[in-house]
Parts: structure tokens; sequence; C-alpha cells
């Protein structure tokens, strides 16, 4: 009897194995290779800036929130950011020598806590978790630093023991009611260079960035930036006028901080987005400040020179504004791009609705798109896209359709092809994919065709193999490798096959055919 029994559960155990396999098997024969190719993605920096100063600040709302508080505000607004299909965000992470994450060179930014020197409790470190958190959502973090700015006027805070205005007075300049780094002092170029090159060597970046302060806007009253001591003694010598000079020091910061990043991790990217007009009649309409004259930046010369991977000039006027046209600057900052790098145009949000209305940024965002030689948009700032319906709204429409950042220009490697795999469980579809180790993997696209001949496109961390469909299943899965330099390898392609109609044996037995 016992063995009877035994019998009959081993049969049991048999008979539903087979069926289980019988499952599995047609189940993965619903997916097979194929050769096809996707829709293309287009390519289109999308990016708006995170600010964490003053009135500006897009987070924290306030200094002093809990670390929970902070957490929860960043990814709102970066899920925010995501579902207006932007690609990119650049996080101030040095806003007047200070640090939005933990740094052994200068102190913890009173925008966290309220207190310079002063880190969050409970402990964490907001760059990497900001980073962690973009990469989530496909979207490039650029670490945005204010070079040699060394205090805000608003600053409300007490100055930290280890704030560089305390341990290095003699680098200081007062100008009005700006503090500022000289940036004529080699050792102040040299201290700002070890501050970016902590950051790019520790967090995973995807870019670096300055923006237009280097040498501080002309004020009036306070008259000529005081540093002819310093002039005396580097510029003098070597026969540079002291407007040269200036320029030549700006120069200098902006070679080296290339050079140095490229080094280190040729795959970051380094972007400047300077004052929108380099010099009047420049082109011959344009009127406005000289900032090549008047705050010592000639950033013509970066881009012509090739040592930015990208500009983003600040074109915050209206097409229709004929002394600073956004249309008529846009172009000409494209004709400069002699060495291939990339030209983003930067939109002032912030100036809807006081200055234009939110049609203008849509107007301009579509002469982006028909500009030859720029690629791409950066928002000032993130906050106004969320808290401004219509201009969210018009964002939301132009950004229909995802876009992935352009490939840094001349690093084009090839890619394998990833391995993938569809399999069920229960009722849910289930893929998997993997390739060979590659260093210098960075993300996956995936491509799926549902119903209707429907795209959708995902852009996932490298550090995810997998996915599941349990809701609707699609009839081709596309997934491609992206490097960290943009580049995009062939995709790996399952499509949905039929499975071929089951032929009857004797006793209504079903066969599955091959």
């Amino acid at each position: 009897m016992r063995e009877r029994n035994l019998m009959r559960l081993l049969i049991t155990i048999c008979v539903f194995a087979i069926l289980f396999s019988v499952k599995i098997f047609a189940a993965n024969e619903m997916y097979r290779a194929v050769n096809f190719s996707p829709p293309d993605v287009p390519r289109e920096f999308r990016a708006a800036w995170i600010t964490c100063v003053a009135s500006n600040a897009d987070w924290p709302s306030q200094s002093g929130l809990s670390v929970e508080q902070q957490k929860a505000e960043l990814i709102s607004l970066l899920d925010r950011a995501a579902q207006l299909h932007l690609n990119a965000i650049i996080f101030q992470v040095r806003p007047a020598s200070d640090a939005m994450y933990q740094s052994s060179i200068e102190p913890w930014s009173e925008y966290l806590t309220g207190t310079q020197g002063r880190a969050p409790e409970p402990f964490y470190d907001p760059l990497a978790f900001a980073i962690q958190e973009a990469h989530k959502r496909g979207l490039e973090l650029h670490a945005w630093f204010n070079p040699f700015r060394a205090w805000h006027p608003l600053s409300k805070s007490s100055v930290a023991a280890n704030h560089v205005t305390k341990l290095h007075p003699e680098w200081i300049c007062k100008y009005g009611e700006q503090t500022w780094l000289n940036p004529g002092n080699p050792e102040v170029r040299d201290y700002v260079l070890r501050v970016v090159m902590d950051v790019v060597k520790r967090y995973d970046v995807d870019g670096v960035q300055f923006d237009d302060y280097f040498y501080p806007y002309y004020d009036t009253e306070a008259g000529d930036f005081p540093d002819l001591e310093t002039w005396k003694q580097f510029g003098l010598p070597r026969h540079l006028t002291i407007d040269d000079w200036r320029r030549a020091n700006v120069d200098q910061f902006i070679y080296d901080v290339s050079k140095n990043v490229k080094v280190a991790k040729p795959w970051v990217k380094f972007g400047v987005s300077p004052f929108g007009i380099w010099r009047q009649g420049y082109p011959p309409q344009i009127k406005g400040l000289d900032a090549y004259a008047t705050i010592y930046a000639d950033s013509r010369l970066w881009l012509a020179s090739g040592w930015v991977d990208y500009l983003a000039p600040q074109l915050y006027w209206a097409t229709d504004d004929t002394p600073h046209s956004f249309s008529v600057l846009l172009n000409w900052w494209a004709q400069q791009n002699v060495k291939g790098r990339q030209v983003f145009a930067a939109m002032s949000a912030a100036n809807v609705p006081d200055k234009f209305s939110a049609n203008e940024i849509a107007r301009q965002i579509q002469t982006v798109r028909t500009q030859k030689g720029a690629s791409g948009e950066i928002y000032f700032h993130l906050k106004n896209l969320i808290d401004d319906g219509s201009l969210g709204g018009i964002v939301s429409r132009e950004n229909f359709q995802m876009a992935l950042p352009p490939p840094i220009s001349g690093n084009s490697f090839p890619l394998p092809q990833p391995a993938i795999s569809v399999t069920t469980a229960s009722t849910n579809l289930v893929v998997r994919w993997e390739m060979p180790t590659n260093q210098l993997l960075k993300s996956w696209l995936l491509q799926c065709r549902g119903t209707n001949n429907l795209w959708t496109t995902q852009i996932l961390p490298s550090s995810q193999t997998g996915c599941t469909f349990s809701t609707w299943k699609p009839d081709i899965i596309c997934v491609s490798a992206m490097d960290r330099f943009g580049n995009l390898g062939s995709p790996a392609v399952m499509k949905k096959i039929p499975p071929p109609p089951p032929r009857t044996g004797k006793a209504g037995q079903i066969i599955y055919m091959r």
C-alpha cells in the first residue's frame, strides 16, 4: 500500500513537472530574438537648475528643514523633472565657498541646517543622495559651482571657523556688498580647482558647471575691483594691462579645470553658462553689457578652443527684443562652435510672466530645435516650471517625447549588444538583460512597443538589469546599452511571436509544436 501511494505521488509530481515545463517552454517561445531597428530617440539636452540660495531657492525650500523633509522635497523636484521629460539637473553644490555635500575642504552650507559648518542630523550627504535619486529617474546630475564668490550678501549664518575668509583673509577682496576670492592670485585658482576636483573624484557626477560669476558685475558705487596690488605682482611683470590680465586669469582657470577633469574622468562633462552677450556689436544689432570687458569673461575663446564640452549662454531675453534677441544671439553662438562642442540655450523661466509670456518659452524651444549647431536648453530654474502651471504645461507639451542627452564629442567606442531573456512568472512578463562587464556602462535604454503601435521609452540606471510587465505586455522589447560618454550601442530585440496552433493527438492529447 505504501509503495502504491509513493508511486502515485511520483506520478503526480512528474505530471506537474511536465505541465510546468510545457508552460515555461510555451511562454519562452512567445518572444524570440529578431533583427529590428526601434525608432531613433531624439538627442537634446533638457535641463533645469536647482538653486539653493536666498529667495531663488528651489531646494531646500527653507534652511533648517529636517533631513526627511529635505529628502522628500528633493525627490518631488526630481519626479517633476522626469515628468517634464528633462534629462539633466544642474545642482548647486557650492554657493559661496561652502558645501552642499560632505567636504574636508569647506564647511557645510548654511542652507541645509541654518548654520554654516553644521552637518545634517541625522547625517546624510545631499549630493550623494541627489545623484542616486537623479540616476534612478534617468536624469544626469551636473555639479554647479560658484567658483570665486566667498560670501553671499544675503547670508544669515555666522562664518564657520574653517571658512576660507577666516583661513585665508589675504585671498579675499571686498567689493561693495560682495565678498570675493581674488581670481588673480594663483593660490586662489589652485584652491578652487582642488575643491572642484574633490567632487569630481569622489562623486559620480555627470558634469561640472560654472555660471557667469568669475569677476563680479560692476558696481558703480564700489568702482574698480580692488586687485591693483595683485596685478602689480602677477600681471605687470608679464606686460599685461589689468583688463587683459584679469581675462587671462579666468582663461587659465577654465583651461586648468578642463584639463584636470578630463584626466581624472574623461566622461564627466565640463560646461559653462556665461552671460549671453560676449561683446556689444556681436552680432551688429546686439547691445548691452559687455561681458568681455566688464566681467572679464572671454567665453567665445573657451568654446572656440574646445576647452568646454558645452557652453550654455544665458539668453534671458525675448526673441523680438532687437538689441538682445534670443534667436539672433543663439545663431551667433552656434557659429562660434568651430570645435564641434555643444551649444545649449539657457532660458529664463523666471522671467515668466513678468517680462514675457510662457508662449515665448515655447517659441524659444522651437528656435533651438531649428537652429543648426544648437542641441538643447537649460531652464532657470526648476521651481518656475513647477509653480507656473501654464509654463509647465508648455514644456510638457513641447517635450512630449523623451530625449537622450547628446554624446560627448570625440569619444566614440563600440558597445556590445546586451543578452536578453523573456519569461513569465504567474501573470507577469519578466525581462532580464546583461552584458559583459564594461566599466564605461552608464545606463540602459528600454524601448517597448505596445498596442496601437505606440512606443514607450525609459532610461534605466546601469544597476537595473530587468523589469516586470504586469498590466500590459509589449509585442516588441528593445534594450540598448549607453556608455558614460553618451554613446548608444545596438539594441537587443525580442518580438512576440504568436504560439503555433496545437496539434491534437490520440484521446485529445495536446502536442506543442516547435
